[in-house]
């Protein structure tokens, strides 16, 4: 049979290689970078050309191609996908999807050769320089990593850029919560703390980043301080969870890389899902999102044994909130963000005029004041006494009992009667 020109040219090409090879003329190390094959495969060469001779270097296949070939239609049948429904979609990723939805039954290398062949999947970059990572954690619940990432996530709706809270367990890679917030806030750290612990337990230790919110530091570049805790370090220390600061992007590894994670899967899952809006996108977090990507990431921990504390006996809500110490005024009122508590009287006391109270925001933005144990009032976000019935614009405010001009007379002082004139003699 007539070989093809290319396959005899390149049977030459590597007989005239071996040749100077063997005349020593450069190492075999050389002729197999010369070939642009492994040193293996050089050694499988010179074995088939010390066997048959020339004949041995002659690929036999004659240009024929390979029987294991992917079928075109399934080949044209995966770009379409990728084209009408997944753009944008890194290739790991899609291939997931398509292998879960759509009965793809090739390999993710063979699909991601297929995008990146047809131009609409760019290759990944070098890696950097070699670095060790940290083991994980053995257990689940051992430590959490808790992070915000600021994004355009929503594409279809408004151009601002909301943050994602994300809560990750490090011994697993399980996703344990992720909502948009307008930022970075106590309010949004503290309610994805409330979620976590709600559903799992208390965890052992949480690492995060050196925010305002997270930690105090004295001095920029220094350690942070662990004598002046914030609001989120004062509910953790309550809760004996371990808060460990991180120093450097680098030493918060697997939170940067879940940021850039959902960076890449979550906006175009938010736009094949036409969310539009922060609650819509939060409830599609909450309602798909979070099973199907720890479906994908999350692994077994090397111990089966979970880390977590039941939250038993710890009231969360009173923990997991924003408090402060207050002076209770003249007129029994005490002020935080801007609202009035007015303090009913107390049992026992004639007034509260004086006192320093702790005055404690909740999350869902009611308020309430105690001192000690005893708990003074609670309000709802405007001020008013939860205990009040009826609509707000119906409630008003306790007022001092005005008396009648009746009830002044009737508790007039008694006149004591006046002694008779004296007759004029």
């Amino acid at each position: 049979m007539l070989l093809p020109p290319k396959a005899m040219e390149r049977a030459m090409q590597v007989k005239e290689v071996l040749m100077r090879a063997m005349n020593k003329e450069y190492s075999w190390l050389r002729a197999a970078e010369i070939l642009g094959i492994t040193p293996r495969g050089l050694r499988r060469i010179r074995q088939r050309m010390e066997q048959f001779g020339y004949q041995g270097l002659v690929d036999m296949r004659h240009g024929r191609p390979s029987p294991r070939r992917t079928p075109v239609v399934e080949v044209e049948r995966i770009l379409e996908l990728y084209r009408e429904r997944y753009r944008g979609f890194n290739g790991r990723h899609f291939w997931q999807l398509v292998r879960r939805d759509h009965a793809v039954k090739l390999s993710y290398n063979c699909v991601r050769q297929i995008v990146q062949g047809a131009g609409m999947l760019k290759k990944g970059r070098t890696r950097g320089r070699h670095r060790r990572r940290r083991e994980r954690k053995a257990c689940f619940g051992q430590m959490l990593h808790l992070d915000g990432s600021p994004h355009r996530w929503l594409e279809l709706g408004r151009e601002k850029r909301e943050t994602l809270i994300q809560v990750v367990d490090d011994a697993t890679n399980r996703l344990l919560y992720a909502q948009l917030w307008d930022g970075e806030t106590v309010q949004a750290v503290l309610s994805a703390l409330r979620d976590v612990f709600g559903r799992h337990g208390i965890p052992q230790s949480l690492y995060t980043d050196r925010a305002g919110w997270a930690f105090e530091t004295p001095k920029a570049g220094e350690k942070v301080s662990t004598t002046h805790l914030t609001q989120v370090g004062q509910a953790l220390d309550r809760l004996g969870v371990r808060h460990i600061p991180s120093y450097s992007p680098q030493a918060r590894g697997r939170s940067e890389r879940m940021n850039r994670t959902l960076q890449d899967r979550l906006v175009n899952e938010l736009r094949a899902a036409g969310a539009r809006t922060v609650d819509q996108a939060n409830a599609y977090l909450r309602e798909h999102y979070l099973c199907r990507h720890n479906e994908f990431l999350a692994r077994s921990p090397q111990d089966p044994q979970s880390a977590f504390v039941p939250a038993c006996d710890a009231d969360l809500d009173e923990i997991l909130c924003v408090e402060s110490v207050r002076t209770v005024g003249k007129d029994n009122v005490v002020t935080m963000d801007g609202v009035a508590l007015q303090i009913a009287r107390q049992p026992g006391r004639p007034t509260c005029a004086g006192l320093n109270v702790v005055v404690r925001r909740h999350l869902d933005g009611s308020y309430s004041v105690r001192r000690g144990v005893q708990i003074f009032g609670r309000y709802d976000a405007n001020g008013w006494p939860v205990e009040a019935a009826g609509p707000v614009e119906n409630r008003k405010r306790p007022r001092f009992p005005t008396r009648t001009l009746d009830a002044c007379k009737r508790r007039r002082r008694p006149q004591l009667p006046q002694a008779p004139a004296a007759a004029n003699l």
